[in-house]
Formats: C-alpha cells, structure tokens, sequence
C-alpha cells in the first residue's frame, strides 16, 4: 500500500485526527467517572466541558473527513490514474484502471476514444496564504466516439467512480454557500485520448488543476498509424 498517496487524502488525515480526540475524549471518562464518584462538582464540571470539547472536535474533523472523501491534495503535478486498454470488438474495449496507492479497477468501454473528468477545487486568498493546495477528485469515465453522428445515436458508456457521498464538499458548497466561504472556485478538468489495442496511458492533473493524458511510446506510435496500417 502507498501509505504516502493515502496521506495526500485530506479524509484520511482529518479522520486520524477525529480518531485521536475521540480517543482523548474516552480517556477523560475515566477521571471524570472518578469525580463524580467522590462528588467533586467543580473537577466533574470542567472535565465534563473537557470532554465535550473534544467530542465537538471529534465530529467536525470527523464530518470534514466524510465531506472531503474521493479529494486529494494537489500538490505539483500528481498522478490520478493509468489505464490499459485491450480491444473486445469494434469500438468495445476493457479498460483497467490502476491507481497511485495500488488499487485496479476494471470496466467495459465503448466507443473510439476515453475520456476522463475530474472536479478541482480551488481557495480564497486566506487559505492560499495559509498554504492550502487544491483540492481534486475524480469524477466518471465515458467514452466517446469520433463521428458526431454516432456520438448522438451509438451506444454511450458513462463510469462514474463514485467517490463522492451526498455528504460531498462539492454539493456542500454549492448548496450553502455561506458555510464554505473560502471556497473560491469549483470547475471541472476532462482529457481524451484515441484507444488503441495494448494501449497505456497515464492521466496527471497538473498544480493548475489542468487534466493530462500521456501515452507510453508504443501506445503514441499504434495512435499515429493510420487506419488499417
């Protein structure tokens, strides 16, 4: 496991934390029970606000962990995923996805290319200053086709990487508005490329926010071959 690709994931960093206060908040239970035993009211009263304290920390760390699950830390240039393509039938393909921390995924594409989109969000000025980076999370996988004929009239597929809950920062944001001020912008990055048979490629979001798609050498030469050829 790529514990380092784990920790650009601002949910598994916000749920540690929320686990470490309720950790806290658990072991002030013991002298609080202990308190109210010996009916030492001002010690029970002001650990009890101890512990609510901290179980209040508990739950906003762990709420912005949920909110934030499918986000990464975009750093410098970050890889999102790769994809190796394998040819089922015309314009039918198997894709398998594979992510930085080690996890595959495959699916079932159609059409003449891949597209990939991922939503970035970006901060106000404060928390720029503050020193923090975007954040990013990918969105769905289609595939596309390159007669806009067939594009209306073919058969579409849509993946959606289902990242994101209904407890999403995204939706959040939209919705109240007021609560995420320093919310400054929230846009979506998308990338195609042609799939060819044994095709590899590998998609990186740079620190603009902007999606790329690279092929390996031998990928980039079956793409420049003409049909047929």
């Amino acid at each position: 496991m790529d514990w380092s690709a784990l920790l650009r994931m601002p949910m598994t960093v916000l749920l540690v934390l929320a686990g470490v206060f309720l950790l806290l908040t658990l072991v002030q239970l013991i002298p609080l029970r202990g308190h109210l035993r010996a009916r030492h009211h001002v010690a029970a009263s002001w650990r009890a606000l101890l512990c609510l304290s901290s179980l209040a920390v508990t739950l906003v760390l762990a709420g912005g962990g949920v909110a934030l699950r499918g986000y990464r830390l975009l750093g410098g240039e970050a890889a999102v995923v790769d994809i190796d393509a394998h040819i089922l039938s015309p314009q039918r393909w198997a894709l398998t996805l594979s992510w930085p921390d080690g996890s595959t995924r495959q699916v079932q594409l159609a059409g003449d290319d891949w597209r990939i989109e991922a939503v970035v969000l970006k901060w106000k000025l404060p928390a720029l200053l503050a020193g923090l980076p975007p954040l990013y999370r990918l969105d769905r996988l289609s595939g596309r086709y390159d007669d806009p004929a067939q594009e209306m009239s073919a058969p579409r597929t849509v993946i959606g990487f289902g990242e994101a809950g209904a407890f999403d920062l995204l939706r959040l944001a939209r919705k109240y508005p007021q609560w995420l001020p320093e919310v400054d912008t929230v846009y979506g990055s998308g990338v195609y490329l042609p799939l060819v048979d044994q095709g590899h490629y590998a998609v990186s979001l740079l620190r603009t926010g902007a999606l790329v798609a690279r092929p390996d050498r031998a990928t980039a030469r079956r793409i420049s071959q003409p049909l047929g050829g």
